[in-house]
């Protein structure tokens, strides 16, 4: 791993809330894992420094996460029931993540049981694994945010470490998301290529011939909203396209796409 200066660098104010939130949970005892910019520059060694610390917990314990930081003073709220969570502690705050804006990457066993151990201000904690983190982050997509980058930077410094049987177990059925991503790749840094597997790539590339050797299926399924919920809407609310986000498809309720959606006029 490399090593860190986002804990080195912050102000005074910020580190004592990484510090104070980081021993309360621990002293909870309720499992999480710490992602975000922080784990990312642990893998990668790009810091970015922010004054928000994302945890990730199962969703059974994500209430007894904000609970617990409410007892202590911190405001929480529940903005977006499918995924997320939220504590604030003046100008910081803490994200409460148990799965992915677009249903697809739920917080399970296999999380903590690969989550490598690691220190933040000397203090115990572990990360999200970066097989997870690529899963969750090849689907951002919006017009605002691209996670591409991140995406390359974790290939490029993980590429020979990573357990790809395992990140190609995640993205499952979505395996045109992970190839799409392994082709830039190589067009990003054209001298790394090798750095992925080439086994992986040719297993892809063969599963994209035979689809392609078959007729394509005449169904109106839009999954681009699985890469942004704005940018396809159009799709849905007019084209007469479904949402692979929703039950049975996907893992929302039409209720939560609605919350999902709504929030975009409101961060604008």
């Amino acid at each position: 791993m490399q090593p860190n200066t986002i804990a080195e660098h912050l102000d005074p104010e910020t580190r004592k809330f990484y510090e104070h939130t980081l021993t309360v949970l621990n002293n909870s005892q309720i499992p999480f894992l710490v992602g975000g910019a922080y784990a990312f520059e642990r893998y990668t060694g790009i810091a970015r420094h922010t004054k928000d610390l994302d945890i990730f917990v199962r969703e059974a314990d994500c209430q007894r996460v904000l609970d617990t930081l409410a007892k202590v003073g911190y405001q929480t709220e529940m903005p977006f029931p499918h995924w997320l969570g939220k504590a604030y502690c003046d100008d910081d705050f803490v994200d409460v993540i148990f799965s992915s804006g677009n249903g697809l990457a739920p917080v399970d066993e296999l999380w903590f049981e690969h989550a490598p151990e690691d220190h933040i201000l000397d203090i115990p904690i572990k990360l999200v694994p970066a097989e997870e983190m690529l899963w969750s982050k090849m689907f951002i997509m919006e017009r605002e945010r691209f996670d591409g980058a991140d995406v390359a930077h974790l290939f490029h410094a993980l590429a020979d470490q990573l357990d790809w049987e395992r990140l190609t177990d995640r993205v499952g059925d979505h395996w045109r998301v992970l190839l799409s991503h392994l082709i830039m790749f190589g067009f990003i840094y054209p001298g790394e290529a090798a750095k992925i597997p080439q086994g992986l790539m040719r297993a892809l590339l063969r599963q994209l011939e035979s689809e392609l050797k078959q007729p394509a299926e005449p169904t109106k399924l839009c999954q681009g909203t699985l890469l942004s919920r704005a940018q396809y809407l159009i799709d849905i609310e007019q084209r007469g396209y479904r949402d692979a986000r929703l039950e049975p498809l996907g893992n929302m309720t039409r209720r939560e796409a609605k919350i999902w959606t709504k929030a975009i006029d409101e961060e604008e």
